[in-house]
């Protein structure tokens, strides 16, 4: 199962308007992980209805966001599949001696 966390937020200090999510997303089966880093920007507007200012945001709220604006179920197959070819490469280095 994949977990999606924000790292940071980049913000307006003059209204709280959120300019850019950087989130991370990872995936761990056993002993195998694969992760994701990303940025999604925004444009805000405080005097639109829903604006939310920076203080009162939840990690919740920026994650509902971001994963409105990526491709999350794409990003998440990415991470399994990352996983799957760890636990059964198809390719390999190395010499025969």
């Amino acid at each position: 199962m994949a977990t999606w966390t924000i790292s940071t937020l980049e913000r307006n200090t003059a209204d709280g308007g959120v300019t850019v999510a950087h989130w991370r997303v990872s995936e761990v089966d056993g002993d195998y992980s694969a992760s994701s880093y990303g940025t999604v920007g925004f444009t805000p507007d405080a005097s639109a209805e829903g604006f939310v200012p920076y203080a009162d945001l939840t990690e919740s709220t920026v994650l509902g966001w971001v994963q409105a604006e990526v491709d999350k179920d794409a990003i998440e197959a990415s991470l399994t599949a990352n996983i799957a070819e760890q636990k059964a490469p198809v390719t390999a280095t190395g010499t025969p001696w």
